[in-house]
């Protein structure tokens, strides 16, 4: 599958799919203990994904920017506050993933 090619996603209301990605967004911002690196491995994307969605999609912002807006916080916080050391375990699952996002 093609995650980027047109289909019936695309003929959801605009209001309808940003109410869905806020509440995605927020129920991230509560689940920090959903690591990023354990996000990647299961699903081939994170928070870090979805900031460079919305900045392809148009955001006006910077990346850091992006990125605080999706975290709920800057980044450097973030990371300082919320991110643990990923284990070798968490990065083989992740690299694996992300190769099956091609």
């Amino acid at each position: 599958m093609d995650t980027n090619s047109p289909d019936k996603l695309d003929q959801l209301d605009d209001g309808v799919a940003a109410a869905a990605f806020r509440r995605l967004v927020r129920h991230l911002q509560h689940r920090h203990d959903a690591q990023n690196i354990d996000l990647m491995g299961l699903s081939g994307f994170c928070r870090n994904c979805l900031s460079d969605w919305i900045m392809e999609a148009g955001f006006e912002g910077d990346k850091a920017a992006a990125r605080g807006l999706i975290h709920g916080m800057p980044m450097d916080e973030w990371k300082a506050t919320r991110q643990t050391p990923a284990t070798e375990e968490q990065l083989a699952r992740m690299k694996e993933s992300v190769a099956r996002n091609k």
